[in-house]
């Protein structure tokens, strides 16, 4: 078992769910149910999947749990992109988000690589 919140990329996942919360806040109502509902839930997704997997008794399973948050990421980059071209989001804030999500992405496929199975 591993523990989940000494990892940097589980903690900045954390934040970074915080700040898609923020920013979808600001989204048009009719769109509660459609990319504010997508993009919440897969910011969740981020720090729960890793949570969950640090919490199995193989470092087989805990790569399984980082591949799925790995999912979520780039669906929510996918998301922000399409937020963007609906004009949800400016630039400003789709950079920040993106640079973050790169942070997230980057340590946990290094932390990933590391972990012997």
């Amino acid at each position: 078992m591993h523990r989940y919140k000494d990892l940097k990329f589980w903690q900045l996942s954390r934040t970074f769910c915080k700040d898609i919360y923020l920013v979808t806040n600001q989204f048009p109502d009719s769109e509660k149910f459609g990319l504010v509902s997508q993009l919440r839930r897969a910011s969740v997704s981020i720090p729960s999947n890793i949570a969950e997997g640090a919490s199995r008794s193989s470092n087989k399973d805990f790569k399984r749990f980082l591949i799925i948050a790995l999912g979520s990421c780039y669906e929510i980059e996918t998301q922000l992109l399409l937020s963007f071209d609906l004009e949800f989001i400016n630039k400003p804030e789709l950079e920040k988000l993106n640079n973050t999500l790169s942070q997230i992405i980057k340590m946990m496929s290094k932390f990933s690589y590391s972990l012997k199975i």
